[in-house]
């Protein structure tokens, strides 16, 4: 199963790890109890890792969908002989929504079949390998179930029906007629909590059916955006909230580890932390997407991970999910990666890179948030006048920059860009800071760096703003100097770097490469795909720039690549049209999500500093 095609899989979540399912029927990953807990099941990476497959014994075909409003997954199945119907869901809690669950969620797995019509023989095959696939665990019967024990955790599948093997994995075969229903469940527990018993047939069915319950509460109570692709953005919306890690309000890039961004290439990286900027994106994007309660809980995150007493330290650019510093990457030599892709990666090196475009995303998801926020809590007043300040003094720094290049820092455009955004949004929020006594300052040395940007950062030669000062090379990030204020998209400068980067850094399927990497500056060996979210700025850009036919067309090029469940990963292969890298990838959302409403609102007539969220809870 390592071989299947990226897009093939579907996203599960409970809000504090998550699962993802192939088209026939087989979990190919999950992680429990937390997101970047170690794998139970990792058949996307290596065959041997694990699988928990229920599907028809003989031949069939399959569709699937989400239930309405809902990260349920449903699967069809079809036979010779009848048609199954399999549910899927990481089960939210007994009355509790997505956003309530707080830090008992249930950890299990639920899994229903259901035979609608004719009869169908069913085949359950459930092979855990925890850790990663390093640990083949020991199994032992138990009424209605089975227990595995081995690694950190133990695991309780539950089953309806006496199981007909039991050595490596647990198999049970049976035949279900049209009105049928069996139930499965599978509880992770740690090692010296009490052993759970096997859930009941009605105790799973009475889960699914909350659980659905729950993510069609939320959509409807949060979920207002009513423009152009409604539902790709309400369901990209809940993808983002499905990304968010319930107790402390971190939000995770992807759900996956190294997913690489070229096949068989080293591009592989462990996603499933919070970072900053894709947190900071993440936020402002459910600004229009769905109501952003999180707010406070995401700032209060920020404030506490990201406390320490040395004021000269750059602010750390990701943490774990429980507000960890140190994620220290290592390799995992066991599994092959998918499609042989290896190194297979855990942790993620670029933890300590200085990057000084965070100061600005924060700052800038303040500003949007600032209604949400209301009266700022004194600590984390004093986390934002601070990064503030950091920008002001370290602006002028080299950095590893917004794609985290593990080649020599550079004076990249982008960093300097959002060190002008922290200064003109602190100054924005200075009323609410307690710090207007800051705006002369402040407004100086934003003052200094615009002026620099202007300078140094468009280049004659390239006739665009291009990568990093005094570079001929292009980067789609300068993209966003229109998108967060800095130049208008009608400037000259504006519209001759999205003709540059329209005629030099697409592919022929006019996608968006974020740079090109054959000048080294990233310190890697080969190529990547084209960046869907580099592609979503393109459209957001167009949009603003009152060219909203091409940014139609650029942002329909985009979500054709989105798979049959309304999933994006992180970048497309410029050759075969696949989908690359991790999955479900947030960014990817955040650009879809932030370039519909772009262009829905410059159909509508509203210039960029003149839009609104959608109507209601905002």
């Amino acid at each position: 199963m390592s071989d299947l095609p990226i897009a093939d899989h579907a996203l599960l979540s409970d809000r504090h790890s998550a699962a993802l399912v192939t088209l026939d029927g087989s979990i190919a990953w999950l992680c429990f109890p937390r997101f970047d807990s170690e794998s139970v099941f990792a058949s996307i990476l290596d065959d041997e890792a694990g699988h928990w497959s229920i599907r028809p014994t003989g031949r069939s075909t399959s569709t699937r969908a989400y239930v309405d409003g809902t990260m349920v997954l449903q699967t069809i199945f079809h036979t010779d002989e009848g048609t199954l119907e399999l549910l899927d869901a990481l089960e939210l809690g007994d009355g509790a929504d997505p956003h309530r669950l707080g830090e008992h969620a249930p950890h299990t797995l639920l899994r229903g079949v259901h035979c609608t019509s004719g009869r169908v023989a069913i085949e359950m095959v459930c092979r855990p390998r925890p850790e990663y696939g390093l640990v083949v665990p020991i199994f032992a019967e138990i009424d209605c179930g089975v227990v595995a024990t081995g690694g950190s955790g133990r695991l309780t599948l539950s089953v309806p029906a006496p199981v007909i093997g039991v050595d490596e994995e647990i198999r049970m075969q049976f035949t279900l007629q049209a009105g049928q229903h069996r139930y499965f469940a599978l509880q992770r527990t740690r090692l010296g909590e009490p052993l759970p018993g096997a859930y009941a047939q009605d105790q799973i069915a009475a889960g699914l059916a909350t659980t659905t319950a729950s993510w069609q509460e939320w959509s409807s109570i949060h979920q207002s955006y009513d423009g152009p692709w409604r539902e790709l953005v309400h369901h990209s919306g809940r993808v983002l909230q499905a990304l968010s890690y319930q107790p402390t309000g971190a939000i995770v890039a992807a759900a996956t580890t190294s997913l690489p961004e070229e096949i068989g290439g080293e591009r592989n990286w462990d996603y499933r932390y919070a970072w900053v900027r894709d947190a900071s994106f993440t936020m402002k994007a459910l600004w229009v997407a769905a109501c952003p309660d999180e707010a406070h809980e995401f700032f209060d995150f920020m404030t506490a991970a990201a406390a320490h007493s040395n004021p000269d330290r750059h602010l750390q650019i990701m943490f774990g999910i429980g507000g960890e510093h140190d994620l220290s990457e290592r390799l995992l030599p066991q599994l092959k990666g998918w499609r042989g892709s290896a190194p297979v990666r855990v942790g993620n090196g670029a933890w300590d890179q200085p990057q000084l475009d965070v100061y600005g995303e924060l700052l800038d998801a303040a500003f949007r948030l600032r209604g949400q926020l209301g009266d700022i809590e004194p600590a984390t007043r004093t986390f934002l006048i601070a990064l503030a300040d950091a920008a002001a003094s370290q602006w002028q720094q080299p950095d590893n920059g917004i794609w985290e290049i593990r080649g020599a820092p550079r004076h990249f455009l982008y960093s300097k860009l959002m060190c002008w955004v922290a200064l003109d949004r602190a100054i924005a929020l200075a009323d609410q800071l307690n710090a207007t006594d800051r705006i002369t300052e402040w407004s100086a040395m934003a003052a200094r760096i615009r002026a620099a940007i202007l300078e140094k950062g468009w280049n004659e030669e390239a006739a665009a703003f291009t990568q990093s000062f005094d570079s001929p090379e292009l980067d789609a990030s300068s993209l966003m100097m229109s998108v967060v204020g800095f130049l208008p998209a009608s400037d000259p400068r504006m519209l001759a770097t999205v003709d540059a980067i329209i005629d030099r850094l697409t592919d022929s399927r006019g996608l968006v490469y974020r740079y090109q990497t054959d000048t080294g500056v990233d310190g890697l060996h080969g190529n990547e795909g084209t960046f869907l979210l580099c592609t979503f700025w393109l459209a957001q850009v167009l949009a603003d720039a009152g060219r909203c036919g091409e940014a139609r067309e650029v942002f329909e090029r985009a979500v054709g690549h989105v798979n049959n469940v309304g999933l994006l990963a992180e970048e497309v292969d410029s050759e075969t049209g696949e989908q690359l890298g991790n999955f479900p990838q947030a960014f990817s959302h955040v650009g879809l999500i932030n370039a519909a409403w772009a262009i829905q609102q410059a159909e509508s007539g509203y210039a960029a500093n003149e839009r609104t969220p959608p109507e209601n809870e905002h």
